[in-house]
């Protein structure tokens, strides 16, 4: 066989870098884009502190008061940042076996939910998370039966309550975070006998009992002793975060999750291919703090390492992320 001749200018004639030789040609041609809507920024806010109290293991992030959680607030809605998760950090003596404080309307959460709603309107979406672990003395997500096991069908009841006082404290989503069963059926019937129906839910579907949650404890001064293998997901398991994120669209859930984001990028990407509801990623504690420690050493450059990580998560089928870079993110991707 005769040689085939070369093309005119010799081989490869396929050149994919050519797409990447500049910055604007590469912008051209991302096939993944972030967008500061995409970001949803956790936020801590402490009852009883004259001011932000920052955290040890999560470098960058305070405990707020209520004046600079207002502040902080309105910084990120700036930024373009698309929601806010607010989580609240009650005193010790006013924590019980049930989590009531988390039902008071005085209690912290709500109390800087009725501050937030009326600092930021609905320039951004005001969440709530919906968990009894920051309201216990005994830091599980729901209220124990005398064995000490947790009641999945009492906490259902107190959860209802909860979703119905963080409605009425300005929350325009609630996050059901506890993996209890039928949760989200709940607190969807209880908002919509309270007439709350607009009131949407971000359901915590599909939440690995991780070892990278373990700086979020002290960001919410978890009286946690033990673990929550019992109700949240297995990280052997792949298949069971399908069935779980079924359960509660089938429920009412507006919204789904995967917590963690990067140990599970496989998950988001299955569940972001199998549903037709908003998927969410959560970025957490542990992975931020592994890189911020890692920024700190000088091992690595922080805004390029905010821009990838974001972006890996965005491009594995994630439209929300949860971020605690959210406002320094919104920035760079602006």
């Amino acid at each position: 066989m005769a040689d085939l001749p070369l093309p005119l200018g010799g081989f490869p004639a396929v050149r994919p870098r050519r797409l990447r030789t500049t910055a604007a040609i590469r912008r051209l041609a991302a096939e993944t884009h972030v967008n500061p809507a995409n970001l949803v920024l956790p936020m801590f806010v402490k009852d009883g502190v004259p001011e932000p109290v920052p955290l040890a293991s999560m470098p960058g992030v305070v405990q707020h008061t209520l004046e600079s959680l207002r502040k902080a607030a309105t910084e990120a809605v700036e930024a373009g940042v698309g929601g806010i998760m607010l989580y609240g950090v009650p005193t010790p003596e006013s924590k019980d076996a049930t989590g009531s404080i988390g039902i008071d309307p005085d209690g912290i959460l709500n109390a800087a939910l009725l501050e937030l709603r009326a600092e930021v309107g609905d320039s951004t979406v005001l969440m709530s998370d919906l968990c009894l672990d920051e309201f216990t003395d005994h830091g599980h997500c729901g209220v124990l039966a005398e064995d000490g096991s947790v009641d999945n069908d009492a906490t259902l009841a107190r959860y209802a309550e909860m979703a119905i006082v963080q409605a009425e404290s300005g929350a325009q989503m609630v996050g059901p975070s506890g993996m209890m069963d039928g949760q989200v059926g709940a607190v969807r019937a209880a908002l919509d006998r309270s007439g709350h129906t607009d009131v949407g839910i971000l359901a915590y579907s599909a939440k690995y009992a991780s070892a990278f949650f373990g700086p979020f404890r002290e960001a919410v001064e978890s009286s946690l002793e033990g673990d929550r293998k019992t109700y949240q997901q297995d990280p052997a398991n792949a298949s069971e975060a399908l069935r779980e994120v079924a359960l509660d669209i089938a429920e009412g859930a507006d919204a789904v999750m995967i917590k963690p984001a990067l140990p599970y990028l496989d998950i988001v990407r299955r569940v972001a291919d199998s549903v037709n509801v908003p998927v969410a990623a959560y970025h957490v504690s542990g992975e931020y703090s592994m890189a911020e420690a890692a920024v700190a050493n000088g091992w690595m450059d922080r805004d390029r390492l905010i821009v990838e990580t974001l972006t890996s998560i965005r491009r594995a089928g994630a439209q929300i992320i949860l971020t605690y870079w959210a406002t320094d993110a919104a920035r760079l991707f602006s």
